[in-house]
């Protein structure tokens, strides 16, 4: 059994801030943070808004969009780093709000790569015949780990929801490889803020995101497109037969030297992190999504999503559309 998507679905916080807004909080331009980065504007929750929030209403426009009623979902995993509630998980909130009685829901972090670990775990259980209806959901709320004092990380990131619901069926294709990094995980790193631990409180600097972004750079632009090309010849494939190539949107730059390290054409790799910046577990789903609302995906092409964060971790996914 192999689980095809049926429908997609996103949803991003109301409040919009420009690189002009982060002017007013660290020493940067509108040019320096688009020359370095290509984020010109990044959503940010404002009123309420909550992971779970976000998440459940991209799980409703995905479910709408597929013709799926909530009851049938008999599996929701989440992908996310900024959960907002420890207990009860962002899983078992969106089934609460959307109506999914029958599914049985948990979350999984593996940060901006977790969309993807997240298909591939459900599509495990697709696959065994476990489960037959899936709600994989990528949801985050960065600007709640983000220190808007640093310069190095706040032009980077945004909130926002992305999701996917998958059907089990006799035909298709989905093949991927994976893999973590443990060694390297100091690159990138957001402590818990657990007042035992840090005598600071919550506001320490390890309870903020850390980055260093060369390093994190080159692991990307390296491993990237390593996981790609092992993922093809494992299938017998082409890069020419690939419809797109769906990363995750980190920074402009990672997938220009991507692309360029695959020797691939640039137009197959569309880019949103202009509209959202980088949103973790959200960015893939989020593009995803914008790219089925538009008609750009066909039914029997072929796609590849890649993802790469924390962890550190990094992989690629085939899948016919």
């Amino acid at each position: 059994m192999i689980g095809k998507i049926c429908g997609t679905g996103s949803c991003v916080p109301k409040g919009l801030w420009d690189n002009q807004k982060l002017m007013e909080l660290v020493d940067t331009s509108d040019e320096w943070v688009r020359e370095r980065t290509g984020v010109a504007r990044r959503h940010i929750a404002e009123n309420g808004e909550t992971t779970a929030s976000l998440a459940a209403e991209a799980a409703l426009t995905a479910l709408q969009n597929g013709g799926i009623r909530a009851e049938q979902v008999d599996l929701i995993i989440t992908a996310t780093v900024s959960p907002g509630d420890l207990m009860p998980n962002v899983s078992c909130q969106v089934q609460k709000k959307i109506g999914a009685l029958n599914a049985t829901c948990f979350d999984l972090n593996a940060a901006c790569t977790g969309f993807l670990f997240a298909l591939n775990t459900a599509q495990a259980y697709l696959a065994r015949g476990i489960y037959q209806t899936a709600l994989v959901i990528g949801a985050e709320i960065l600007s709640d780990l983000t220190n808007w004092k640093d310069r190095s990380t706040c032009i980077l990131f945004g909130d926002g929801a992305g999701a996917v619901v998958l059907r089990a069926g006799e035909t298709g294709k989905y093949a991927q490889v994976t893999y973590s990094t443990g060694e390297k995980g100091n690159v990138l790193t957001c402590a818990c803020r657990n007042q035992k631990r840090y005598a600071a409180g919550a506001d320490a600097p390890e309870t903020y995101m850390q980055m260093d972004g060369r390093e994190v750079f080159r692991f990307a632009v390296s491993r990237v497109p390593e996981a790609i090309e092992e993922l093809l010849k494992k299938e017998e494939m082409h890069i020419e037969q690939i419809a797109y190539f769906i990363l995750h949107q980190a920074n402009e730059r990672i997938v220009r030297s991507v692309v360029k390290r695959l020797g691939a054409n640039p137009d197959k790799f569309p880019m949103n992190m202009e509209e959202y910046g980088n949103t973790s577990s959200a960015s893939i789903p989020i593009l995803l999504n914008e790219l089925n609302r538009k008609g750009m995906l066909r039914r029997g092409e072929y796609i590849v999503l890649s993802g790469f964060g924390a962890g550190l971790s990094y992989g690629a996914s085939l899948m016919e559309w």
